[in-house]
């Protein structure tokens, strides 16, 4: 019993300690679909889907706590998927992303 408990201890250090992500989303009309994804404890990233008829250009600023927000722009032609990705200085303990999009 004494050495599954030590096992058990063990493994806790090796389980993933996910962040969480805030993302805010202003469409404007553009028809597109964001997904947050975790990349490492100091990157994250927002991926893009314009599933609409007309071209879309999306900017991302990205918020990690003291570090200055930093920004991504993408334009989107209709039909196409793309990810804008960061990388901070330091772990992030809670990421906020303000996705603005505007139909083109």
């Amino acid at each position: 019993m004494k050495k599954l408990c030590c096992a058990l201890l063990a493994c806790l250090p090796l389980t993933a300690m996910a962040y969480p992500i805030e993302l805010e989303k202003q469409l404007n009309g553009a028809e597109v679909s964001a997904t947050t994804q975790e990349i490492d404890h100091n990157m994250g990233a927002v991926q893009l889907y314009n599933y609409g008829r007309r071209d879309a250009k999306c900017t991302a600023v990205f918020r990690n706590g003291p570090e200055a927000p930093r920004t991504r722009q993408v334009s989107l032609v209709a039909g196409e998927s793309n990810n804008l990705s960061i990388k901070f200085g330091r772990s992030i303990i809670k990421l906020r992303v303000q996705l603005t999009c505007e139909p083109v």
